[in-house]
């Protein structure tokens, strides 16, 4: 029977929210006091029982909780007849206890996407030299496995055979397709995006480097401790105050009434609702403005922040390369040049390809023949009675163009900004040189400064984009730190540094690769347009990827922390105020021990409620 009523507490809840309401329209409207108090009574009775088991199970293994002096003051309020104060005070708590629980247990659904990402099978190759499909458990280290073009590499391995691009973004994060020959590394649950390729498994199961993204996960939200709030640290000592002051004062008075009356004064009305209201209106400002804070202890971590870590690509960066630069060495022909390119390009799906297109836009389109794909390096066609070639510097190499003094200037200028290199060579000629990057987020600097404004002290940016790529961007936003080459391991050891060193850790991501380092820091942060996996990892989500939202959020936090304080200081107040009165005053009574009560009820509402129009300064 206990498991069953607290099962259904947020029923209770409920129901015992319709009586409130029916009690008060009986009294206001209709002014029938019957159905008044049997509202109350049975709203009282109903939202008692998951509180009182609550209580009895603490007392079981030797807790003294708030739920326990919750229960004490009920049971007085019946005593003498307060129904509504046991009604308001019952739905009030398991009010606040549903705010609390009702994001929490969302994150172990991470690791169930993840893990669906690992291939369950692979070709291995048998003893007689074919390759048979079999359970991606079956394979041993040493094995050679064929992967086809659009599959998903199932083991961490070396290529002996072949060569293809191969998309890293769930082990990097880059958008970019990285080119593989042999003798080069590949990572278990990255996609081969064209070519086919034979791969001797390093590497496999939980030893592989997306396996340990699985085991980091899980470790770091493990690791995360639950950190009591102050009203329950408050409650350890409040709640025995309290109890052992009403027995006092019935042993030295006979007075049942007066001790139950203390018990009463002692009931925690606002200090109850206070946290929730104020974790209610900071939830409903941040939902407005676009941003998903999972609950009133993460509001607490996010709001003494001191160093937010920055995924590059996705996060700082829009995670779509665009054409950022270009050098033209035939302005002549340049339409015609354009035209050659687009119809070229059109005939590959890699993303530097679709960049170009996109750049180029609408051109006329000229049949394509001969076509060539030379892997890592470009690709070859006739066009319209011309062999142009598109691709980078290996390629032109290769078709034994001659690139001028002033091209090679633009080369290495291109590349210091921390371009992908698109050559474009029209019968061994030298034509054009477009650079490729991801565009960094419109504001973004800004938004950094208000961060800083906000006592964000340290800014990093880690990626498994190359060093020089990183810099750029670190430089350009005025970052404090900026590494590359990093792998989600590499990024959650770092984190792990910073946390060692006493600092307060929010890490901003998008991908599945960044769900270790969102789920190990103080604070996650996903971009809305991220990875299902990568949401549910964190604690805060900017839903619509608007990264001006993430100083809103801080403040947000901030505010609402300070706010949750408030309200505290304030019931607690109350509290002291009207037990005090009991003793050294001759006004104080019952009747207005509850007008206080209310008042301080309304008081902490009306102060969480200003969350709702905050506003960044």
């Amino acid at each position: 029977m206990q498991r069953f009523i607290l099962s259904k507490k947020n029923q209770i809840t409920l129901i015992g929210a319709i009586l409130l309401v029916i009690g008060y329209i009986a009294r206001f409207a209709l002014e029938n006091i019957a159905i008044t108090n049997g509202a109350f009574f049975i709203a009282g009775v109903i939202g008692f029982l998951p509180i009182g088991i609550q209580a009895y199970q603490a007392i079981k293994v030797r807790v003294i909780s708030i739920d326990l002096l919750v229960t004490i003051a009920v049971i007085g309020a019946f005593y003498i007849g307060e129904y509504e104060e046991s009604a308001v005070v019952t739905f009030l708590f398991l009010f606040g206890a549903f705010l609390e629980q009702r994001t929490l247990n969302k994150t172990r659904l991470a690791i169930k996407e993840l893990t669906e990402m690992v291939p369950e099978t692979a070709l291995k190759q048998m003893d007689n030299g074919d390759f048979e499909e079999v359970d991606i458990w079956d394979v041993d280290e040493g094995d050679i496995l064929l992967v086809k073009t659009g599959a998903r590499i199932p083991v961490d391995g070396t290529i002996l055979v072949g060569q293809g691009n191969v998309n890293e973004a769930s082990i990097t994060g880059e958008s970019l397709p990285v080119v593989k020959e042999v003798g080069k590394e590949v990572y278990a649950g990255t996609i081969l995006e064209n070519g086919t390729i034979q791969v001797r498994a390093d590497r496999i199961g939980e030893d592989t480097t997306f396996g340990k993204i699985i085991e980091l996960v899980e470790e770091a939200q493990d690791s995360k401790s639950e950190a009591e709030r102050f009203i329950d640290k408050f409650s350890k000592w409040y709640t025995p105050v309290v109890l052992i002051l009403g027995i006092i004062v019935f042993l030295l008075t006979r007075n049942l009434e007066l001790a139950i009356t203390i018990l009463v004064l002692g009931c925690p009305g606002a200090l109850v609702i206070g946290v929730p209201v104020s974790n209610v209106a900071g939830l409903g400002n941040g939902a407005k403005n676009g941003v998903l804070l999972k609950g009133s202890e993460v509001i607490q971590d996010f709001s003494r922040v001191d160093t937010v870590v920055f995924d590059k690509t996705g996060t700082l960066t829009i995670g779509n390369p665009e054409v950022a630069d270009t050098a033209v060495y035939d302005n002549d022909n340049l339409d015609n040049i354009f035209a050659y390119i687009a119809s070229v390009e059109k005939e590959s799906d890699h993303p530097l390809a679709k960049a170009v297109v996109d750049y180029i836009g609408e051109s006329k389109a000229y049949p394509v023949t001969n076509t060539k794909v030379i892997k890592g390096a470009g690709i070859v066609a006739d066009v319209d009675g011309h062999r142009v070639a598109v691709g980078n510097l290996a390629l032109m190499e290769a078709e034994k163009v001659v690139i001028s003094d002033k091209a090679y200037e633009d080369l290495k200028r291109f590349e210091e900004k921390g371009n992908s290199l698109v050559i474009t060579a029209l019968d061994g000629e030298l034509k054009m040189l477009m650079g490729i990057r991801d565009q960094i987020r419109p504001n973004v600097k800004k938004d950094l400064n208000k961060l800083k404004k906000l006592g964000v002290r340290n800014l990093i940016v880690l990626s498994g984009d190359n060093q020089g790529t990183v810099d750029v961007v670190a430089k350009e936003l005025g970052l404090t730190k900026a590494h590359g080459h990093m792998l989600p391991e590499d990024k959650s050891e770092y984190i792990k540094k910073l946390q060692a060193g006493g600092q307060i850790v929010a890490f901003v991501g998008d991908g599945v690769n960044d769900s270790p380092s969102l789920a190990l820091a103080e604070i996650g942060i996903a971009m809305g347009s991220g990875t299902d996996v990568a949401i549910e990892t964190s604690d805060v989500v900017l839903m619509k990827s608007d990264f001006s939202h993430l100083a809103h959020a801080l403040g947000l936090a901030k505010a609402t922390a300070a706010n949750m304080k408030q309200n505290i200081v304030i019931a607690v107040g109350v509290v002291l105020i009207l037990l005090a009165s009991v003793f050294f005053s001759d006004w104080m009574s019952m009747s207005i021990g509850m007008l206080v009560h209310q008042g301080s009820i309304l008081a902490v509402i009306f102060n969480g409620m200003r969350l709702i129009y905050y506003k960044l300064r």
